[in-house]
């Protein structure tokens, strides 16, 4: 809270909400497991049948397991109880790590498209059936992986960036493997270049939206599910409120949100039921977990230098 400089007869209730979030520490687990397996065999027929392109998705799918460990790491940093430096926790962890993996999986992409104009230019055919059923197995591993963060992707940026890693890389297999079943079957050597295009065009449309929706929450963004007027509204018909200022909605974590608000009440705080009810109804109406509650008497000689809408 923002220290004012100025005397209230302050009211402050924190409502603490933290209902436990799917524990999602065996999908990663599973999912790291079989992706690094994936990688090991990729690698082996790659090395000993000199494919360059089985060796370098293999590396791409190193980059997979690096993304999973990251996200995985900050689900666990997430739980860390509070500290007299981090009096939040680590709970803003996975939000920076759905931006890294946003930012990781949109350079892998342009990698992809840089490749695929390439080749648009000059088409090479597709290196045997070898890569056919090596994407094939990738299609397995990366779906079973994908299906494993499938619960989760809407109610947590953290889990939506994984799912998007692992659903990415199984479009890509897919496109590995319909490419070189059309080349078998017609000649098209553009057929390699223009599906993965396409493949680009919908991953980036995905992972746009989840690095906008990343940089919105680490920009303390109100969270795209509350809107802001309905809360100011439900604050201001609350009995005995004049009037609500310094009113703040951010996001803890990817799946925590914490307001604070200032409430002018002439009458004075009607006492702790009133400020425990509105926490709980916060939480239940706009799915607000952590509620912080000044409440002030509207004493024109302390006005609170807070109260203008422009200042913070």
């Amino acid at each position: 809270m923002v220290h004012h400089g100025h005397s209230h007869s302050d009211h402050v209730h924190h409502g603490h909400h933290h209902p436990a979030p799917k524990n999602f520490t065996r999908a990663f687990q599973i999912g790291i497991a079989l992706n690094v397996g994936f990688v090991i065999i990729e690698a082996a027929f790659g090395w000993f049948s000199q494919s360059l392109a089985l060796l370098a998705d293999a590396g791409h799918n190193l980059s997979d397991v690096l993304g999973l460990v990251l996200a995985w790491g900050a689900s666990y940093l997430a739980q860390r109880p509070p500290s007299p430096t981090y009096t939040y926790g680590l709970r803003r962890t996975p939000i920076l790590v759905a931006l890294m993996n946003s930012l990781l999986l949109l350079l892998a992409v342009g990698g992809i498209a840089w490749e695929a104009l390439r080749r648009l230019q000059d088409p090479n055919p597709v290196p045997g059936m070898t890569l056919i059923w090596v994407a094939s197995v990738g299609i397995v591993i990366n779906t079973l992986t994908a299906i494993l963060f499938f619960s989760g992707r809407d109610h947590d940026l953290n889990i939506r960036g994984a799912f998007l890693h692992m659903a990415a890389d199984a479009l890509v297999s897919v496109g590995v493997v319909l490419t070189g079943v059309a080349i078998l079957l017609t000649g098209w050597l553009w057929f390699d270049p223009a599906i993965s295009l396409i493949i680009v065009v919908v991953i980036v449309v995905g992972t746009w939206q989840l690095f906008r929706d990343a940089l919105g929450l680490m920009l303390d963004r109100v969270p795209k599910h509350i809107e802001p007027l309905a809360v100011r509204t439900f604050l201001q018909d609350l009995p005995g409120v004049d009037r609500v200022h310094d009113l703040h909605i951010w996001a803890m974590s990817t799946t925590e949100t914490a307001l604070t608000a200032h409430l002018v009440m002439p009458t004075g705080s009607p006492g702790d039921s009133f400020l425990a009810q509105v926490s709980d109804d916060l939480h239940h109406h706009f799915d607000i977990d952590h509620t912080t509650l000044q409440v002030e008497m509207g004493d024109d000689q302390y006005p609170c230098r807070l109260e203008p809408d422009h200042q913070v």
